[in-house]
């Protein structure tokens, strides 16, 4: 495991081969898996899991509720919500379920709002705000996102 010096790690529930770069923060209760590579200014909250082999790239923030399943690729500042009513000073006594299942790629920018289930080897297109979960295998893209296609493999 990497943790670069200027990041903030509070967590020591963290895999073997996980890299962290610098000015990463992340809290104390969050479960990140094997051989991960957490980017420069990203945020993970106390009940983020990752699994094994993620990638998150720069500027991403995880908040609490979020599930990202082994394999999945998450593109740079892809945002994601877990509040769908927010209001300052007052929190939800739980947040809704978002789950990224295995190897599903977010695409840079993309949006995610809260209680989305992605399907396994998904694909967000890179903008795209996803408003309602997404089927296994399906390519997703637009404002709100609808599928375009279906992959046949993992590849396209």
């Amino acid at each position: 495991m990497r943790i670069h010096a200027l990041s903030d790690v509070a967590s020591s529930n963290i895999g073997e081969g996980t890299s962290i770069w610098q000015f990463a923060v992340v809290l104390a209760g969050a479960q990140i898996g094997r051989d991960c590579n957490i980017c420069a200014h990203t945020f993970i909250e106390n009940e983020v899991i990752l699994g094994d082999r993620v990638t998150v790239k720069c500027g991403v923030y995880l908040w609490d509720g979020i599930e990202v399943q082994d394999d999945v690729f998450i593109g740079p500042a892809a945002a994601f919500t877990n509040d769908k009513f927010p209001r300052s000073k007052e929190w939800p006594d739980s947040y809704p379920k978002t789950i990224i299942m295995s190897g599903a790629s977010i695409g840079a920018n993309a949006t995610i709002l809260p209680g989305i289930t992605i399907g396994c080897n998904a694909m967000v297109g890179a903008g795209s705000v996803v408003t309602r979960s997404v089927p296994d295998n399906a390519v997703v893209l637009g404002n709100p996102a609808k599928i375009v296609r279906y992959l046949e493999n993992r590849n396209g």
